[in-house]
């Protein structure tokens, strides 16, 4: 096995700027509009069918993903996935596959993904992986496509526990299930870009320079206070239905409180607070409870990660 160098704050440059706990989303909190609580907002037939379901209520994704296709998204973040792997590897930052943790998260994702499908037909042919990155950030993320790494800091300064890896995991894979960075893409697109340009990305002819052009807005995008929500309710009931806590969240934020006490860090100003954000565990914990309730539970339970990667 490699000699993973001694762990330190880590820059990757293919690293994306985003992920848990990072977020644009400045300013009070808005009234729900595009996506959510929308079993609030329907009535008749199509509220009735909502009602049906049990679960978390949210609304279709967002139109702006049409601007984009999501083959191009896939593969620009599949690109920059590796590249990002590969630097890690060559920075001895890469947990070998046999490393506990990474075989902790992997065990994790596997009870998570037979309910991705659900939420986003693609993920059907997704080629999920899983990676853990020596560095002491506290952030995870999940890239277009299913590309997921955690930074170890996260794992050992919040001495994590299974649910609350869950917690994590289920709220960045709901970033791609609900495609927000196609979104995020597609707004910017529509906003940018003229008719014309618009249609030459759409199109079909020059694929190589699209999936760079678009790997490198994946690389600084940022997500919105309504995605983040969103997340977060899709995140609970994905780790729900994997017999996990989904109630986890309010313990996992009381961590990420606790650990930046006396330092506001950097998402501290652009993150819902983390009051909030428990309120909003706690309201929606009785959608996902009977779920969990059922749900077959973990069969393997794994110990928080070391403070030192030894």
């Amino acid at each position: 096995m490699n000699t993973i160098r001694p762990m330190d704050t880590l820059h990757l440059e293919h690293a994306p700027s985003y992920g848990f706990g990072r977020c644009d989303c400045c300013g009070p909190a808005a009234a729900p509009q595009r996506r959510l609580f929308t079993g609030l907002l329907l009535a008749g037939a199509s509220g009735a069918a909502l009602a049906q379901r049990e679960g978390v209520q949210v609304g279709e994704r967002s139109k702006f993903t049409k601007l984009v296709p999501a083959e191009q998204v896939e593969q620009a973040a599949a690109m920059q996935y590796q590249q990002m792997v590969g630097e890690a590897n060559q920075k001895r930052a890469l947990l070998p596959a046999n490393h506990p943790q990474v075989e902790r998260l992997r065990f994790i994702a596997q009870r998570m993904l037979p309910f991705t499908e659900e939420w986003n037909p693609r993920a059907r042919q997704w080629k999920w992986e899983v990676n853990v990155i020596a560095s002491k950030e506290l952030n995870a993320f999940c890239m277009p496509a299913g590309k997921i790494a955690f930074y170890y800091g996260i794992l050992a300064q919040l001495q994590l526990s299974d649910d609350e890896v869950a917690a994590i995991m289920g709220h960045e894979i709901a970033h791609a299930l609900r495609e927000h960075a196609r979104e995020r893409m597609g707004k910017s697109t529509a906003t940018r870009v003229g008719a014309g340009l618009l249609s030459s990305l759409l199109g079909l002819g020059n694929l190589g320079d699209a999936a760079m052009n678009m790997g490198a807005q994946l690389l600084t995008l940022k997500f919105s206070r309504e995605d983040e929500t969103e997340a977060d309710l899709v995140g609970m009931e994905l780790a729900a239905r994997a017999g996990y806590d989904p109630a986890a969240g309010v313990t996992l934020w009381e961590k990420m409180g606790r650990a930046h006490k006396g330092a506001p860090p950097q998402w501290l100003s652009t993150h819902p607070a983390g009051k909030t954000r428990i309120q909003d565990i706690q309201k929606t914990t009785p959608q996902v409870a009977g779920l969990f309730a059922r749900a077959p539970k973990p069969e393997r339970r794994f110990p928080p990660a070391p403070a030192s990667l030894g």
